[in-house]
């Protein structure tokens, strides 16, 4: 893929000033008064902000920066928004965060919400230079808003590590491209990467859908990234609005971010188990996103619904080989 010019020279919107769904940001500023005075920032990402192709019943995903998770589950479970029991929720934050839960306010007639939820400091880390892994990464990368932050104080907090994550995308991209590239092709790519670090019930093009809904967003951001990494000289103008890196990963780099990616693979598919438990209605949820995605009609036997957690990873392998090719 090549793009059709020079990038303008600008970095992407702050998070605050991109626009939301109105019911997104309901769904945001409920979740924060529900959660109490511990909730620190609400971000929304995927489908919904990048109008990519959602359907009415889809869910809102939103990620809840939170500075303590007992308070916060707490709060939701005086308020009736979760039913199972509070030391699962605690538990299952402290192993492998981010957690999920379903947020579905006025018994889901006001939309449902798919939140991550994550402590202040592992969200810091999570978009540092030494991620545990790339699952939040790879989405915090993307398209994101603000629709409810506590303080200006939070703001800027809540910016600098998604800017911090932005400028990181060289490093762990240097493996994964050769020879000069543009915004268009390297942001392409650089969704192909994330995708290919998890595994999802998904076409296989889906990485070239999501870019091209907010191809705008990602060129604006990585001609901000290109240009920081030409004044650091990690990049190099090779023409008109093209690049390369000024050296090519070593052998050893090349191998660190691999191993990275293979062992966020792994954590990414080991938090399947947490999500069972504390994701709500999780089968039909998953089953949906399965139809929609692949175009396959999923009818579940009475042995997968009664006990998925046992019966249900043939039917996972099936899909998982029979994904077609596009969406």
């Amino acid at each position: 893929m090549s793009g059709s010019g020079p990038a303008p020279e600008v970095g992407a919107p702050r998070a605050s000033a991109v626009p939301v769904p109105d019911r997104g940001e309901e769904l945001a500023r409920w979740l924060a008064e529900a959660g109490g005075d511990g909730v620190v920032a609400v971000l929304m990402y995927g489908s919904h902000l990048n109008k990519a192709s959602p359907r009415a019943d889809s869910a809102y995903d939103l990620v809840v920066v939170v500075d303590q998770y007992a308070p916060f589950h707490r709060a939701l479970k005086e308020r009736g928004e979760i039913h199972r029991p509070l030391f699962l929720f605690n538990w299952a934050a402290r192993i492998l965060p981010p957690s999920v839960i379903a947020f579905t306010p006025d018994d889901g007639r006001a939309g449902m919400a798919k939140c991550l939820v994550i402590r202040r400091d592992s969200f810091q880390e999570a978009l540092g230079p030494q991620p545990p892994d790339h699952f939040l990464m790879g989405r915090m990368i993307q398209k994101v808003g603000l629709p409810w932050v506590r303080s200006p104080e939070d703001e800027g907090w809540v910016q600098d590590c998604l800017e911090r994550a932005h400028h990181g995308i060289l490093e762990w991209m240097a493996p994964y491209v050769e020879g000069d590239f543009d915004v268009a092709s390297f942001g392409a790519r650089t969704l192909e990467v994330c995708y290919r670090g998890e595994i999802r019930p998904e076409a296989g093009n889906r990485s070239e859908i999501i870019y091209g809904t907010q191809a705008d967003y990602l060129g604006a951001m990585l001609a901000g990234v290109f240009r920081a990494g030409v004044e650091r000289g990690v990049l190099e103008r090779v023409g008109s609005g093209r690049y390369r890196f000024a050296r090519s990963a070593t052998p050893a780099e090349a191998r660190s971010w691999r191993w990275h990616f293979r062992w966020s693979k792994l954590r990414a598919t080991a938090r399947w188990f947490k999500h069972v438990l504390t994701f709500d209605n999780w089968l039909p949820y998953v089953t949906g996103k399965v139809e929609r995605r692949t175009g396959q009609r999923v009818e579940l036997t009475r042995l997968e619904k009664a006990v998925p957690i046992i019966f249900l990873w043939p039917r996972v392998v099936q899909v998982l080989l029979s994904r077609p090719d596009e969406e």
